[in-house]
């Protein structure tokens, strides 16, 4: 996984594991250097006066007792006296800082001429060289102050302290990501269409800024859709009654029946306009989700277009029965008549007028796909997200020059209300596919 695809919560984590891991490592860098000096004293003190104790107890002692005290020495203490002699084969301790830190303490107390070694002879141990009446000795430490031995404890002690490192990373991280995880769902929420609760206005400063200037952003939005429905909704209005005027008086005069009939599809045409309109001003549903039978309500929707029944109008129809989701049944119909109404409208053959329709809806990776495919001219492959945008509209070639361009951007509305996805592409082997994608819930 790449950096810039990392989510925050692990970089943050991340982060702060490995500042742990350098602040163990320093305090631990420190404790060896600061615990260095005082353990060289207390190891170099002991040492001196084993060495002190033991001239003085060979020194006093009698001539027939030495052998004796030597072995008692060497059986219970772990140290050993022997002669120094000038061809003593003398390993060196390795160069540790500890051993040169006692090295040094030891010439400071027992005289320029100690020597510290490794092993004599071949011998390993803690060899420290001293003098008795002009006589050069060796006293060897079996158990060797320098090889500190902890046991196994230290190993359940730093597990417990990497677990709580670890524990008390992630619930930083989960703390400091918290405000923008909400924001976060809020903008999807946003996004899909909903309206999000108001992000809590607390917390340090930046957050607190980006959450007061966040719901100001989502009240204004609610305030800019309330207005534009109520500006639609009035102009429709107000429209809608001259239009049924006309009507009326259309009927009422004598006029040619071809004339009749082009005045009635142009008052027809600006009553589909203006019910556009009134779908797209429409606020978002205030009632709560319910089951939908999309498998019903599709095969409701064409028999309602009645393009079945059509002589110019071939559908091929294969819908998978016992599809339910939960939604809006009145936004999913809606959904489904502009599906029809634009393949109805734009679809057909250009010479002929005829209408090749297809019409599938089949469960798919746990959605609902519906499918509405014409023969149609077609759609420029540079044109097809354009026309999910309100008041936009196909080319001529199309049919593009009459409608508001509000019917697609509604499906896209619903689309995105219930969760889902609308796209346009290509048909097989010419004309526009349009695909509902719907989740399901699951099982």
């Amino acid at each position: 996984m790449s950096r810039a695809a990392l989510p925050l919560f692990w970089r943050t984590f991340l982060l702060l594991l490995a500042l742990l891991a350098a602040s163990v490592l320093a305090w631990a860098q420190s404790l060896r250097v600061f615990e260095r000096t005082p353990r060289a004293h207390q190891i170099a003190h002991q040492m001196v006066s084993v060495v002190n104790i033991t001239r003085a107890a060979l020194l006093y002692a009698e001539p027939s007792l030495r052998r004796a005290l030597l072995a008692e020495l060497a059986d219970n203490e772990g140290i050993r006296i022997v002669p120094r002699e000038a061809g003593d084969r003398v390993q060196p301790q390795p160069a540790l800082p500890l051993a040169e830190l006692i090295e040094a303490q030891l010439r400071a107390q027992l005289g320029p001429q100690t020597r510290l070694a490794g092993a004599v002879n071949g011998e390993p141990a803690l060899w420290v060289s001293f003098s008795i009446a002009g006589d050069d000795y060796w006293v060897a430490f079996e158990r060797d102050p320098l090889v500190r031995n902890a046991g196994t404890q230290w190993i359940s002690w730093a597990v417990a302290a990497l677990l709580l490192s670890l524990a008390t990373a992630v619930a930083i991280t989960g703390v400091v990501n918290q405000p923008l995880r909400r924001l976060s769902m809020a903008a999807r929420q946003l996004a899909a269409g909903g309206t999000p609760p108001p992000l809590p206005q607390s917390g340090p400063p930046e957050i607190r800024t980006v959450n007061e200037n966040f719901n100001r952003m989502v009240a204004a939005l609610a305030k800019l859709e309330q207005d534009r429905a109520v500006l639609l909704a009035g102009i429709s209005h107000d429209l809608r009654t001259p239009l049924t005027r006309l009507r009326l008086e259309l009927e009422l005069n004598a006029l040619p029946d071809a004339t009749r009939a082009a005045m009635a599809s142009d008052i027809d045409q600006m009553d589909a306009i203006v019910r556009q309109f009134l779908d797209y001003a429409r606020p978002s549903p205030q009632q709560p989700k319910a089951p939908v039978d999309l498998s019903q309500l599709a095969g409701e929707a064409l028999a309602a277009s009645r393009l079945t029944e059509a002589p110019d109008t071939a559908v091929d129809s294969r819908i998978e029965p016992g599809l339910v989701l939960d939604g809006y049944a009145t936004e999913l119909r809606r959904a489904l008549d502009n599906l029809l109404a634009n393949a109805d409208h734009y679809g057909r053959d250009a010479e002929s007028g005829r209408l090749t329709l297809a019409l599938t809806l089949t469960r798919q990776d746990g959605a609902a796909l519906l499918t509405v495919a014409d023969q149609g001219p077609g759609i420029a492959p540079a044109d097809l997200q354009r026309l999910l945008r309100p008041f936009e509209r196909g080319d001529a070639a199309r049919g593009g020059g009459t409608g508001a361009g509000l019917g697609l951007a509604i499906v896209q509305r619903i689309a995105q209300l219930h969760g889902g996805q609308f796209t346009l592409g290509a048909n097989t082997p010419h004309g526009l596919r349009a695909e509902l994608r719907l989740p399901l819930p699951g099982r």
